[in-house]
């Protein structure tokens, strides 16, 4: 959806902008493409700030980007502290913000992170890995099975939560991704030809648990509008339907309270060809408000 992203935040060249989730920096280099440069003497330039909390995706972002010089900003943060960050640099008003939630095409890639049930790895799943508060090892293992179902039903809407919980806890020690994976899909119920992998719910969820994804995500739905400019565009990718009624129900009362208009009445999703090309993008919805 990029070509997406940017028709809907309207990029300015002089303009403010954020991209709250860096990510391997494809939407900031995009952005970055469509902002004057600050070395066009006698015009101004824009600015990109862009946020992630996981160092490696930074560093690797840094070497992308590193073209665009001043331009583009660099910052090691969680996105629910957009405020605190925009504040910290003293940045005008925004005139864009960008949000692609979720865990990023990179880090599905590092098995050694633990996102993926593709291959075997530890169990950590941190995207900030010098975050010590939890892995996705600590709730395998050492939770009650009452807390793994109740997390899988909650955060994923697993139907399954109690049958693949008691498997969970039968077959401790679990070892690896690759141990949880078989672990869960020999719990789950088949019913015919499956379009997910059966552990795809199970790994959402602890990813979701151990990252505080939906805590994270409703501070910077809240904290987002008071960093942007009148008539700055706010875009938001989500994945998961959870995820979407958050971002949905944020924006739907922001515009009860006169701070956003929503420009999407309905959740733009990708093109079959895109979906063809990309299939990790088939769960993806944008989302689009104003700031009033």
């Amino acid at each position: 959806l990029l070509e997406e992203v940017l028709e809907w935040l309207r990029v300015k060249p002089d303009g403010t902008y954020i991209d709250a989730t860096l990510g391997a920096g494809g939407h900031s280099e995009a952005i970055a493409r469509r902002l004057t440069s600050g070395t066009l003497s006698g015009r101004p330039s824009g600015r990109l700030i862009s946020l992630d909390r996981d160092a490696q995706a930074l560093e690797l972002a840094r070497e992308r980007l590193k073209s665009f010089g001043e331009t583009v900003r660099l910052v090691q943060s969680p996105f629910s502290r957009i405020a605190e960050v925009a504040q910290e640099l003293g940045i005008p008003p925004a005139d864009g913000v960008l949000a692609d939630l979720g865990v990023s095409s990179m880090q599905l890639d590092q098995a050694a992170r633990g996102f993926s049930f593709r291959e075997a790895a530890a169990l950590d799943m941190r995207m900030d890995t010098a975050n010590d508060e939890l892995t996705a090892d600590e709730i395998v293992n050492r939770w009650s099975e009452k807390e793994i179902a109740d997390l899988l039903y909650r955060e994923a809407d697993e139907h399954d939560s109690r049958r693949i919980a008691k498997a969970i806890v039968r077959a401790r020690p679990i070892r690896d991704t690759a141990h949880l994976a078989t672990t869960v899909a020999g719990a789950r119920k088949q019913w015919g030809r499956q379009r997910l992998h059966p552990a795809t719910k199970t790994f959402l969820a602890l990813r979701i648990a151990v990252n505080r994804e939906m805590e994270e995500l409703g501070q910077f739905l809240s904290r987002t509008p008071a960093t942007m400019n009148s008539g700055g565009r706010w875009v938001v990718l989500s994945y998961h339907s959870r995820e979407d009624r958050l971002v949905k129900h944020a924006f739907q009362e922001g515009e009860r309270a006169g701070t956003l208009r929503v420009l999407t009445k309905h959740v733009i999703q990708p093109s079959e060809e895109e979906m063809l090309g990309n299939p990790r993008s088939r769960s993806a919805k944008l989302r689009c408000a104003e700031r009033v």
